[in-house]
């Protein structure tokens, strides 16, 4: 059975390495000073869909993703790996969105690419630990949702069985397809690139990319058109204006705590217990960790 599977994924700034710069005055991330990398456990979602490719010839993977125009960079990442193509959506209009946006944004992505059998996406995304886009999307499609997904067990008969990680243990269930799953950090890591696949695609670009290229590439990706990633507006999605963007953002913040990574001081600890806890609480009032 050839199956049409969806992986929603997301540029983020890599905030697991954090420096002095890492946050601007105001609280907010400071994306220019951080490398903007693939969110790790939308890689854990892309490889349970090249899974799913791997077990049922003739499927295809289509890595779906909302940002900038440079988002395409983790398209042609997916595409190494495996990934058979790629859609940006971007646009002026879909920033400064919050997870109630965004989800619809895709959701209407998703709509319009009509043909799906299942919706793989990480659990959450590491510059926001929110974990809601997924099961907002699936919300907005009404269809059932699978969260914290560790494996796909099996897949056949309109039906997807999924291994669930939980707290205290795992958790076996079986849900109707089409449906969105949402996978845990601890899932299979991904595959690394494949060689052959980078030299085949390694020019592939988003038509924002293509203006930039010089003659001689530009006459490259119009002679073979698996290059060429796609790239949608949101009026090609047919998105409400007043639901995306910051325009249909409720979510307001309240207060901002900037806790700034300076290090002013240096403090020696001897091989005891009492200095460890010590250390610990201070560094909990002073929210430093915790």
């Amino acid at each position: 059975m050839s199956l049409n599977i969806v992986v929603l994924a997301k540029q983020v700034p890599d905030t697991r390495n954090v420096g002095k710069d890492a946050m601007k005055e105001d609280g907010t991330i400071n994306r220019a000073a951080l490398p903007a990398i693939f969110n790790p456990e939308d890689l854990n979602a892309l490889e349970q869909a090249l899974q799913l490719k791997d077990a049922n010839p003739g499927s295809t993977v289509t890595l779906l993703t909302m940002g900038l125009p440079r988002a395409s960079e983790i398209i042609r990442e997916a595409i190494y790996r495996g990934a058979d193509t790629g859609i940006v959506l971007t646009d002026r209009t879909l920033g400064g969105a919050d997870t109630l946006a965004t989800s619809y944004s895709l959701a209407q992505a998703v709509r319009k690419m009509n043909d799906f059998d299942i919706i793989l996406g990480g659990r959450q995304a590491i510059d926001g630990d929110t974990a809601q886009v997924g099961p907002q999307i699936a919300e907005k499609l009404g269809i059932p949702q699978v969260t914290y997904a560790e494996e796909i067990l099996e897949l056949k008969d309109g039906y997807v069985i999924v291994k669930r990680r939980l707290e205290h243990g795992v958790e076996t269930v079986k849900a109707p397809l089409p449906c969105v799953v949402t996978v845990n950090g601890s899932a299979a890591e991904c595959r690394p690139r494949n060689a052959q696949r980078v030299m085949k695609y390694k020019y592939a670009v988003s038509p924002s990319e293509k203006e930039k290229l010089s003659d001689e590439l530009k006459a490259l990706v119009e002679k073979r058109p698996y290059l060429n990633l796609n790239e949608w507006s949101a009026a090609y999605v047919e998105a409400d204006p007043e639901q995306i963007g910051f325009a249909g953002s409720p979510t307001k913040v309240k207060a901002i705590e900037n806790v700034v990574f300076t290090a002013k001081e240096s403090r020696c600890l001897e091989n005891n217990d009492d200095q460890i806890e010590d250390l610990v609480k201070e560094l909990i009032a002073n929210h430093t960790i915790g």
